[in-house]
Protein backbone atom coordinates (compact mmCIF):
# COMPACT_ATOMS: atom_id res chain seq x y z
CA UNK A 1 0.00 0.00 0.00
CA UNK A 2 2.93 2.61 1.01
CA UNK A 3 4.39 1.97 -2.36
CA UNK A 4 0.98 2.90 -4.81
CA UNK A 5 -1.16 4.08 -1.63
CA UNK A 6 -0.85 8.03 -0.30
CA UNK A 7 2.26 9.08 -1.54
CA UNK A 8 1.63 8.95 -4.81
CA UNK A 9 -1.93 10.28 -4.80
CA UNK A 10 -0.52 13.30 -3.15
CA UNK A 11 2.03 13.78 -5.95
CA UNK A 12 -0.86 13.30 -8.05
CA UNK A 13 -2.73 15.55 -6.37
CA UNK A 14 -0.24 18.32 -6.37
CA UNK A 15 0.94 17.73 -9.94
CA UNK A 16 -2.72 18.53 -11.08
CA UNK A 17 -2.98 21.36 -9.14
CA UNK A 18 0.08 22.98 -10.98
CA UNK A 19 -1.44 21.55 -14.05
CA UNK A 20 -4.01 23.57 -13.92
CA UNK A 21 -2.89 26.47 -12.63
CA UNK A 22 -0.23 26.14 -15.98
CA UNK A 23 -3.32 26.16 -18.16
CA UNK A 24 -4.76 29.21 -15.94
CA UNK A 25 -1.81 31.14 -16.41
CA UNK A 26 -1.70 29.96 -20.44
CA UNK A 27 -5.01 30.45 -21.17
CA UNK A 28 -4.32 34.06 -19.17
CA UNK A 29 -1.49 35.00 -21.71
CA UNK A 30 -3.39 34.14 -24.67
CA UNK A 31 -6.00 36.75 -23.72
CA UNK A 32 -3.45 39.02 -23.05
CA UNK A 33 -1.80 38.73 -26.67
CA UNK A 34 -4.65 38.98 -28.63
CA UNK A 35 -7.57 40.93 -26.54
CA UNK A 36 -5.67 43.66 -24.43
CA UNK A 37 -5.03 46.14 -26.70
CA UNK A 38 -1.70 44.60 -28.70
CA UNK A 39 -0.24 46.29 -25.52
CA UNK A 40 3.14 44.56 -26.11
CA UNK A 41 3.53 46.43 -29.82
CA UNK A 42 5.81 49.45 -29.67
CA UNK A 43 4.81 51.19 -32.02
CA UNK A 44 2.62 53.75 -31.59
CA UNK A 45 4.59 56.79 -31.98
CA UNK A 46 4.68 60.57 -32.92
CA UNK A 47 2.98 60.37 -36.53
CA UNK A 48 5.22 62.16 -39.17
CA UNK A 49 5.56 66.33 -39.05
CA UNK A 50 2.44 67.44 -40.73
CA UNK A 51 2.96 71.50 -39.97
CA UNK A 52 0.01 73.78 -39.05
CA UNK A 53 -1.26 76.72 -40.64
CA UNK A 54 -0.15 78.62 -37.69
CA UNK A 55 1.67 77.88 -34.89
CA UNK A 56 -0.15 78.83 -31.61
CA UNK A 57 1.10 80.13 -28.32
CA UNK A 58 2.43 77.55 -25.70
CA UNK A 59 3.72 77.86 -22.26
CA UNK A 60 6.02 74.90 -20.62
CA UNK A 61 5.43 74.66 -17.14
CA UNK A 62 8.83 72.81 -15.04
CA UNK A 63 7.68 71.66 -11.80
CA UNK A 64 10.68 71.28 -9.82
CA UNK A 65 11.66 70.16 -6.43
CA UNK A 66 15.86 69.70 -5.40
CA UNK A 67 16.80 69.17 -8.93
CA UNK A 68 19.81 70.49 -9.15
CA UNK A 69 21.70 67.29 -10.12
CA UNK A 70 19.63 67.03 -13.64
CA UNK A 71 18.89 70.43 -14.58
CA UNK A 72 22.03 70.88 -16.70
CA UNK A 73 20.98 68.27 -18.65
CA UNK A 74 17.71 69.07 -19.37
CA UNK A 75 16.69 72.35 -18.97
CA UNK A 76 18.73 73.68 -21.78
CA UNK A 77 16.90 71.22 -24.07
CA UNK A 78 13.85 72.79 -23.59
CA UNK A 79 15.08 76.09 -23.92
CA UNK A 80 16.46 75.06 -26.89
CA UNK A 81 13.49 74.30 -28.39
CA UNK A 82 12.97 75.17 -31.91
CA UNK A 83 9.39 75.94 -31.83
CA UNK A 84 8.22 78.53 -34.72
CA UNK A 85 5.61 79.97 -32.45
CA UNK A 86 5.41 81.92 -29.52
CA UNK A 87 6.53 80.10 -26.54
CA UNK A 88 8.35 80.38 -23.36
CA UNK A 89 9.34 78.31 -19.78
CA UNK A 90 7.56 78.40 -16.22
CA UNK A 91 10.05 76.65 -13.69
CA UNK A 92 8.21 76.55 -10.61
CA UNK A 93 10.60 75.93 -7.60
CA UNK A 94 8.60 73.63 -5.36
CA UNK A 95 10.16 74.38 -1.96
CA UNK A 96 14.01 73.18 -3.17
CA UNK A 97 17.23 73.28 -0.91
CA UNK A 98 19.69 72.36 -3.18
CA UNK A 99 19.78 76.13 -4.96
CA UNK A 100 17.09 74.52 -8.02
CA UNK A 101 16.05 78.01 -8.96
CA UNK A 102 19.05 80.23 -9.10
CA UNK A 103 20.34 77.33 -11.60
CA UNK A 104 17.67 77.51 -13.49
CA UNK A 105 18.41 81.11 -13.80
CA UNK A 106 21.82 80.31 -14.27
CA UNK A 107 21.40 78.37 -16.88
CA UNK A 108 18.77 80.46 -18.84
CA UNK A 109 21.44 83.22 -18.71
CA UNK A 110 24.19 80.79 -20.43
CA UNK A 111 22.27 79.35 -22.60
CA UNK A 112 19.60 81.78 -23.85
CA UNK A 113 16.69 79.88 -26.07
CA UNK A 114 13.14 79.89 -24.94
CA UNK A 115 12.13 83.04 -22.29
CA UNK A 116 12.48 81.94 -18.49
CA UNK A 117 10.36 82.93 -15.58
CA UNK A 118 11.49 81.01 -11.97
CA UNK A 119 8.68 81.28 -10.30
CA UNK A 120 7.90 79.77 -6.04
CA UNK A 121 4.38 79.34 -5.22
CA UNK A 122 5.42 78.08 -1.36
CA UNK A 123 4.56 74.69 0.55
CA UNK A 124 1.46 73.05 -0.27
CA UNK A 125 -1.76 73.73 1.55
CA UNK A 126 -3.41 70.51 2.81
CA UNK A 127 -4.96 67.98 0.25
CA UNK A 128 -2.26 69.31 -2.46
CA UNK A 129 0.86 66.86 -3.83
CA UNK A 130 3.95 69.38 -4.18
CA UNK A 131 4.00 68.72 -7.85
CA UNK A 132 0.55 69.34 -8.12
CA UNK A 133 0.65 72.40 -6.37
CA UNK A 134 3.96 73.42 -8.15
CA UNK A 135 1.91 72.63 -11.31
CA UNK A 136 -1.11 75.19 -10.52
CA UNK A 137 1.36 77.73 -9.44
CA UNK A 138 3.04 77.04 -13.39
CA UNK A 139 -0.63 77.28 -14.91
CA UNK A 140 -1.48 80.37 -13.13
CA UNK A 141 1.50 82.34 -14.84
CA UNK A 142 1.33 80.94 -17.96
CA UNK A 143 -2.42 81.52 -18.33
CA UNK A 144 -1.67 85.27 -18.33
CA UNK A 145 -0.04 84.75 -21.16
CA UNK A 146 -2.86 83.30 -23.14
CA UNK A 147 -1.67 79.82 -24.27
CA UNK A 148 -3.19 77.74 -26.32
CA UNK A 149 -1.26 74.53 -25.30
CA UNK A 150 0.50 74.07 -21.89
CA UNK A 151 3.44 71.01 -21.88
CA UNK A 152 3.92 69.91 -18.72
CA UNK A 153 7.22 68.00 -18.26
CA UNK A 154 9.15 67.18 -15.56
CA UNK A 155 12.67 68.62 -14.45
CA UNK A 156 14.71 65.50 -15.16
CA UNK A 157 13.63 65.13 -19.05
CA UNK A 158 15.39 65.94 -21.70
CA UNK A 159 13.78 67.06 -24.92
CA UNK A 160 15.09 66.63 -28.38
CA UNK A 161 14.97 70.56 -30.26
CA UNK A 162 11.39 69.41 -32.56
CA UNK A 163 9.69 67.56 -29.24
CA UNK A 164 7.08 70.79 -28.91
CA UNK A 165 6.97 71.33 -32.41
CA UNK A 166 6.04 67.42 -33.07
CA UNK A 167 3.82 67.24 -30.22
CA UNK A 168 2.04 70.26 -31.09
CA UNK A 169 1.73 68.95 -34.71
CA UNK A 170 0.53 66.19 -33.60
CA UNK A 171 -2.38 67.55 -30.91
CA UNK A 172 -3.42 69.78 -33.92
CA UNK A 173 -3.54 66.92 -36.70
CA UNK A 174 -5.63 64.95 -34.48
CA UNK A 175 -7.49 67.36 -32.71
CA UNK A 176 -6.65 65.67 -29.17
CA UNK A 177 -6.78 67.48 -25.96
CA UNK A 178 -3.89 65.74 -24.79
CA UNK A 179 -1.03 64.46 -26.21
CA UNK A 180 1.63 62.08 -24.00
CA UNK A 181 4.63 60.87 -24.28
CA UNK A 182 6.31 57.94 -22.29
CA UNK A 183 10.13 59.14 -22.13
CA UNK A 184 12.36 57.00 -22.93
CA UNK A 185 14.25 55.93 -19.15
CA UNK A 186 17.35 55.40 -18.46
CA UNK A 187 19.21 52.01 -18.47
CA UNK A 188 22.34 51.96 -17.82
CA UNK A 189 23.29 50.34 -14.78
CA UNK A 190 22.86 46.47 -14.34
CA UNK A 191 19.17 47.12 -12.38
CA UNK A 192 18.09 49.43 -13.98
CA UNK A 193 18.10 46.89 -17.71
CA UNK A 194 16.41 44.31 -16.03
CA UNK A 195 13.81 47.06 -14.08
CA UNK A 196 12.82 49.97 -16.27
CA UNK A 197 11.40 48.17 -19.60
CA UNK A 198 9.15 45.74 -17.48
CA UNK A 199 8.06 49.25 -15.79
CA UNK A 200 6.98 50.39 -19.16
CA UNK A 201 5.32 47.06 -20.19
CA UNK A 202 3.48 46.81 -17.40
CA UNK A 203 1.95 50.30 -17.69
CA UNK A 204 1.46 49.57 -21.30
CA UNK A 205 -0.07 46.03 -19.82
CA UNK A 206 -2.34 48.53 -17.81
CA UNK A 207 -3.12 51.06 -20.00
CA UNK A 208 -2.97 50.17 -23.98
CA UNK A 209 -1.58 52.86 -25.90
CA UNK A 210 -4.02 51.93 -28.79
CA UNK A 211 -6.91 52.03 -26.26
CA UNK A 212 -6.35 55.24 -25.17
CA UNK A 213 -6.91 57.04 -28.29
CA UNK A 214 -9.57 55.45 -29.18
CA UNK A 215 -12.99 56.68 -29.59
CA UNK A 216 -15.59 55.25 -27.12
CA UNK A 217 -12.27 53.73 -24.94
CA UNK A 218 -12.96 54.10 -21.43
CA UNK A 219 -8.89 53.71 -20.79
CA UNK A 220 -7.12 56.60 -19.64
CA UNK A 221 -4.46 57.75 -19.13
CA UNK A 222 -0.91 59.97 -19.71
CA UNK A 223 3.24 59.69 -19.40
CA UNK A 224 3.53 63.18 -16.64
CA UNK A 225 7.13 63.65 -17.83
CA UNK A 226 5.65 65.26 -20.96
CA UNK A 227 2.12 65.94 -21.55
CA UNK A 228 0.98 68.61 -24.58
CA UNK A 229 -2.40 70.01 -22.56
CA UNK A 230 -4.91 72.02 -24.21
CA UNK A 231 -5.44 75.11 -22.23
CA UNK A 232 -9.34 75.20 -22.79
CA UNK A 233 -9.55 71.36 -22.15
CA UNK A 234 -7.25 71.99 -18.93
CA UNK A 235 -9.79 74.73 -17.50
CA UNK A 236 -13.11 72.41 -18.80
CA UNK A 237 -11.76 69.73 -16.61
CA UNK A 238 -11.01 71.99 -13.30
CA UNK A 239 -7.25 70.59 -13.57
CA UNK A 240 -5.20 70.64 -11.20
CA UNK A 241 -7.75 71.40 -8.87
CA UNK A 242 -9.98 68.40 -9.87
CA UNK A 243 -6.88 66.13 -8.77
CA UNK A 244 -4.93 68.09 -6.17
CA UNK A 245 -4.05 65.10 -4.29
CA UNK A 246 -3.30 62.07 -6.81
CA UNK A 247 -0.29 60.94 -6.28
CA UNK A 248 -0.03 59.45 -9.63
CA UNK A 249 -1.02 62.74 -11.15
CA UNK A 250 -1.06 61.58 -15.03
CA UNK A 251 -3.48 59.10 -15.05
CA UNK A 252 -5.05 61.41 -12.42
CA UNK A 253 -4.98 64.25 -15.00
CA UNK A 254 -5.95 62.04 -18.44
CA UNK A 255 -8.93 60.88 -16.52
CA UNK A 256 -9.90 64.11 -15.39
CA UNK A 257 -9.78 65.70 -18.97
CA UNK A 258 -11.64 62.26 -20.60
CA UNK A 259 -14.39 62.62 -17.93
CA UNK A 260 -14.52 66.48 -19.59
CA UNK A 261 -15.22 64.85 -23.10
CA UNK A 262 -11.48 65.83 -24.47
CA UNK A 263 -9.72 63.26 -26.60
CA UNK A 264 -5.86 61.48 -25.74
CA UNK A 265 -3.24 60.29 -27.42
CA UNK A 266 -0.31 58.41 -25.56
CA UNK A 267 2.89 56.23 -27.29
CA UNK A 268 6.25 55.96 -26.97
CA UNK A 269 8.96 58.83 -27.38
CA UNK A 270 11.51 58.37 -29.84
CA UNK A 271 13.54 61.96 -28.33
CA UNK A 272 12.10 62.38 -25.24
CA UNK A 273 14.92 61.37 -22.39
CA UNK A 274 14.74 60.92 -18.91
CA UNK A 275 18.13 61.81 -17.72
CA UNK A 276 17.24 60.75 -14.00
CA UNK A 277 19.68 57.90 -13.00
CA UNK A 278 18.24 54.69 -10.61
CA UNK A 279 22.01 53.07 -10.65
CA UNK A 280 20.98 50.66 -7.32
CA UNK A 281 18.17 48.37 -6.95
CA UNK A 282 16.86 50.82 -3.99
CA UNK A 283 16.84 53.21 -5.80
CA UNK A 284 14.01 52.02 -8.05
CA UNK A 285 12.65 50.24 -5.41
CA UNK A 286 11.58 53.39 -3.79
CA UNK A 287 10.56 54.81 -7.35
CA UNK A 288 7.77 51.81 -7.53
CA UNK A 289 6.91 51.72 -3.85
CA UNK A 290 6.61 55.18 -3.02
CA UNK A 291 3.10 54.70 -5.59
CA UNK A 292 2.29 51.31 -6.04
CA UNK A 293 -0.13 51.29 -3.44
CA UNK A 294 -1.96 54.36 -4.53
CA UNK A 295 -2.36 52.73 -8.09
CA UNK A 296 -4.36 50.32 -6.25
CA UNK A 297 -6.43 52.99 -4.19
CA UNK A 298 -5.55 51.49 -0.81
CA UNK A 299 -7.58 48.60 -1.04
CA UNK A 300 -6.45 45.33 0.48
CA UNK A 301 -8.82 43.43 -1.70
CA UNK A 302 -7.28 45.00 -4.91
CA UNK A 303 -3.78 44.41 -3.21
CA UNK A 304 -4.49 40.64 -3.04
CA UNK A 305 -5.99 40.21 -6.21
CA UNK A 306 -2.81 41.69 -7.69
CA UNK A 307 -0.75 39.56 -5.63
CA UNK A 308 -2.61 36.77 -6.82
CA UNK A 309 -2.70 38.01 -10.52
CA UNK A 310 0.86 38.34 -10.68
CA UNK A 311 1.79 35.06 -9.41
CA UNK A 312 -0.48 33.18 -11.83
CA UNK A 313 0.27 35.19 -14.84
CA UNK A 314 3.86 35.68 -14.06
CA UNK A 315 5.30 33.21 -11.81
CA UNK A 316 3.35 29.93 -12.26
CA UNK A 317 5.13 29.57 -15.70
CA UNK A 318 8.44 29.02 -15.01
CA UNK A 319 7.26 26.77 -11.58
CA UNK A 320 5.58 24.59 -14.38
CA UNK A 321 7.73 24.21 -16.66
CA UNK A 322 10.35 23.20 -13.52
CA UNK A 323 7.63 21.03 -12.16
CA UNK A 324 7.10 19.27 -15.13
CA UNK A 325 10.54 18.53 -16.07
CA UNK A 326 11.41 16.99 -12.65
CA UNK A 327 8.53 15.22 -12.45
CA UNK A 328 8.17 13.66 -15.80
CA UNK A 329 4.92 15.38 -16.42
CA UNK A 330 5.08 16.82 -20.41
CA UNK A 331 1.59 18.20 -19.72
CA UNK A 332 2.64 20.47 -17.17
CA UNK A 333 6.14 20.95 -18.39
CA UNK A 334 4.43 21.83 -21.55
CA UNK A 335 2.07 24.41 -20.19
CA UNK A 336 4.31 26.17 -18.52
CA UNK A 337 6.98 26.32 -20.93
CA UNK A 338 4.10 27.29 -23.42
CA UNK A 339 3.21 30.26 -20.93
CA UNK A 340 6.54 31.09 -20.35
CA UNK A 341 7.30 31.77 -23.98
CA UNK A 342 4.31 33.95 -24.70
CA UNK A 343 5.40 36.14 -21.65
CA UNK A 344 8.93 36.54 -22.96
CA UNK A 345 8.08 36.52 -26.76
CA UNK A 346 5.52 39.97 -25.85
CA UNK A 347 8.50 40.90 -23.69
CA UNK A 348 10.87 41.15 -26.93
CA UNK A 349 9.61 43.98 -28.31
CA UNK A 350 10.24 46.38 -25.32
CA UNK A 351 13.91 44.89 -25.30
CA UNK A 352 14.40 46.29 -28.66
CA UNK A 353 12.88 49.37 -27.99
CA UNK A 354 15.44 50.32 -25.16
CA UNK A 355 18.22 48.15 -27.46
CA UNK A 356 18.75 45.63 -24.35
CA UNK A 357 19.49 42.06 -25.27
CA UNK A 358 16.71 39.63 -26.11
CA UNK A 359 18.43 37.05 -23.45
CA UNK A 360 16.77 39.19 -20.64
CA UNK A 361 13.22 38.35 -22.09
CA UNK A 362 12.98 34.75 -20.09
CA UNK A 363 13.87 36.48 -16.54
CA UNK A 364 10.89 38.67 -16.57
CA UNK A 365 9.41 36.44 -14.12
CA UNK A 366 12.58 37.32 -11.83
CA UNK A 367 11.15 41.26 -12.69
CA UNK A 368 7.71 40.50 -11.91
CA UNK A 369 8.18 39.12 -8.64
CA UNK A 370 10.40 42.19 -7.84
CA UNK A 371 7.40 44.27 -8.41
CA UNK A 372 5.31 41.76 -6.63
CA UNK A 373 7.38 42.25 -3.21
CA UNK A 374 7.54 46.21 -3.98
CA UNK A 375 3.98 46.45 -3.95
CA UNK A 376 3.50 44.54 -0.47
CA UNK A 377 6.17 46.81 0.37
CA UNK A 378 4.26 49.58 -0.51
CA UNK A 379 0.95 48.80 1.39
CA UNK A 380 3.15 47.55 4.16
CA UNK A 381 4.67 51.11 4.34
CA UNK A 382 1.54 52.94 4.02
CA UNK A 383 -0.44 51.11 7.09
CA UNK A 384 2.38 51.84 9.34
CA UNK A 385 1.24 55.43 8.74
CA UNK A 386 4.67 56.02 6.06
CA UNK A 387 2.12 56.78 2.91
CA UNK A 388 3.18 58.14 -0.22
CA UNK A 389 6.99 59.65 0.60
CA UNK A 390 8.73 61.57 -2.01
CA UNK A 391 11.87 63.82 -1.62
CA UNK A 392 11.18 64.42 2.20
CA UNK A 393 7.15 64.33 1.47
CA UNK A 394 4.50 62.25 2.86
CA UNK A 395 1.43 62.57 1.46
CA UNK A 396 -2.18 61.33 2.70
CA UNK A 397 -4.58 58.09 1.36
CA UNK A 398 -6.47 60.10 -0.62
CA UNK A 399 -10.42 61.12 0.87
CA UNK A 400 -8.43 61.77 4.49
CA UNK A 401 -8.97 65.96 3.26
CA UNK A 402 -12.18 66.60 2.79
CA UNK A 403 -13.31 68.06 -1.28
CA UNK A 404 -13.90 71.65 -2.62
CA UNK A 405 -17.17 72.49 -2.63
Amino acid sequence: MSRFGPAPWGRLRHVSAVVWSAAGSLAAWSWLLLCQGWFWRTDVRLPPLREPREWPPVCVVVPARDEASVLPSSLPSVLAQDYPGRAEVFLVDDGSTDGTAALARELARRHGGLPLTVGSPGEPPPGWTGKLWAVRHGIGLARARGPEYLLLTDADIAHAPDSLRRLVAAARAGTYDVVSQMARLRVESRWERLVVPAFVYFFAQLYPFRRIGREGSRTAAAAGGCVLLRAEAAERARVPEAIRGAVIDDVALARAVKRGGGRLWLGLADRVDSVRPYPRLGDLWRMVSRSAYAQLRHSPPLLAGTVAGLVLVYLVPPVAAVTGAVAGSPVTGGLGAAAWLVMAGTYVPMLRYYRQPVWLAPLLPFTALLYLLMTVDSAVRHHRGHGAAWKGRTYARPGAVPEEG
